[in-house]
């Protein structure tokens, strides 16, 4: 006899904790811009990267934000 599984939405099938993940990638992008503004080197293709990887977070976020509000996800 084969188990069942009980019958779920499929958004009870998500998984982890959505805001714990947007609240974190906010405190991520906020460390890397300060890592932006604290770093020494003359090199600035560590900027580059860290300012690059801060402002991708803060565009993924805002757009879940902006998809989340009308209701597209």
């Amino acid at each position: 006899m084969a188990v069942h599984d009980p019958v779920t939405s499929p958004d009870q099938r998500k998984p982890g904790h959505p805001r714990a993940a947007r609240l974190g990638a906010a405190v991520i992008a906020a460390l890397l811009v300060a890592l932006v503004f604290g770093s020494d080197q003359e090199n600035n293709v560590a900027t580059i990267w860290l300012a690059a990887g801060a402002g991708l977070l803060l565009i993924v976020v805002t757009l879940d934000w902006v998809l989340r509000r009308r209701g597209l996800r």
